[in-house]
């Protein structure tokens, strides 16, 4: 029996639909401003570490192979079946932008807004969805 501690899980998810919100809020109110810019900057790295996270609790719940970076969090659980090839590339995309956001954040360029954050409150929707039913499917007895 596997142990998915999905109190975790889920309330990393629930940070995903603030996101989304936050998300909606700042694209439609959208200035340009340097407050615009951290905010983007920082909802990118929310959802990056939101998907790193529920990926790496299903890898330990799931006892699935052990990750040797953000992106290979992202293909193990591809590999298992949480989500779908167009998702994937997408959180991969996704995850590859921790570094500069995190350890490089001075060189980052503030023109305009990033392309992965466009959509990426519908990016975390489908991530959470496809989570949950990944966990439906696998732990059929716990009915998600």
């Amino acid at each position: 029996m596997y142990y998915v501690n999905r109190q975790q899980i889920d309330n990393r998810l629930d940070q995903a639909q603030l996101l989304e919100q936050a998300v909606g809020s700042l694209t439609s109110n959208w200035s340009g401003s340097i407050v615009d810019h951290l905010a983007q900057e920082r909802a990118l790295h929310i959802a990056i570490e939101i998907v790193t996270d529920v990926g790496s609790l299903l890898i330990d719940g799931f006892i699935l192979r052990d990750a040797s970076s953000y992106e290979d969090i992202v293909d193990i659980i591809a590999e298992a079946g949480a989500m779908d090839e167009e998702l994937h590339q997408v959180l991969i995309q996704l995850v590859a932008l921790r570094r500069p956001l995190v350890q490089d954040y001075e060189k980052w360029k503030r023109e305009g807004v990033h392309p992965l954050f466009e959509n990426l409150d519908v990016t975390m929707r489908q991530f959470s969805d496809s989570v949950h039913r990944f966990l439906q499917k696998e732990l059929p007895a716990l009915q998600v």
